[in-house]
């Protein structure tokens, strides 16, 4: 009789090793050499449970953008160690768009945003958005910098624009719907979380600020 180990994927080994040692170095070593980051979307999206949570780990730290779509319905799995490896894949990702020197600039303004730094990343972001206007992180960060200046229209803007680009992007959701709700546009706030809850059920923040909000408009 064949045992069933050797009728799962490696992955599931790899995974289950890390899930020992911790560490993350090895096991993208070893996913990369066995494994090409299209057999690693397919079996994010068709594997057992275990192999989706280890695919979409690989391809959180090994994926480019074209793996986007994948860990953007990872996000909507019906595991929750999936959706949660999902959101902080698609979050590093996101960073990793374009050549190194756009990597770079995004990973300037990201500082500045943490900083609160928010004139100087939303001046970053701007020249980033107008030199490559396809990258939707640069049209976030730069919605993101406005939302904190207290220029709620630019922010939702921007952060439509971003998820023109990348459907995918709860965050621009999340502080599109943030913007509306501080300018008393109850409604359009509660389309924007009710999307970026679409888009990331794991948003309990979000998810408080939608029953919050309906409860108020059937008040009214």
């Amino acid at each position: 009789m064949r045992d069933d180990s050797e009728k799962r994927p490696l992955l599931v080994n790899y995974y289950e090793r890390y899930l020992v040692d911790q560490d993350i170095d090895a096991y993208v070593c070893s996913v990369s050499a066995s494994y090409t980051t299209g057999c690693l979307q397919r079996l994010a999206e068709v594997g057992s449970r275990t192999a989706r949570r280890g695919a979409v780990l690989g391809l959180g730290r090994l994926g480019d953008y074209r793996a986007n779509m994948t860990l953007g319905r990872a996000l909507i799995d019906s595991d929750r160690g999936v959706r949660t490896l999902a959101e902080n894949g698609i979050r590093s990702l996101w960073m990793r768009v374009g050549v190194p020197s756009v990597q770079r600039h995004l990973a300037a303004i990201e500082e500045h945003l943490e900083e609160k730094q928010y004139d100087r990343a939303a001046q970053l972001a701007t020249g980033l958005a107008e030199d490559s206007p396809w990258i939707a992180q640069a049209w976030y960060f730069r919605g993101k910098a406005f939302f904190h200046l207290e220029q709620y229209e630019a922010a939702t803007r921007d952060c439509h624009q971003a998820l023109e680009i990348n459907a995918y992007h709860f965050l621009a959701a999340s502080v599109m719907g943030q913007a509306y709700l501080l300018t008393g546009d109850l409604v359009s706030a509660l389309e924007s979380f009710r999307r970026a809850l679409r888009l990331n059920p794991n948003m309990e923040e979000v998810r408080a600020q939608v029953i919050h909000l309906q409860r108020n408009l059937k008040g009214e």
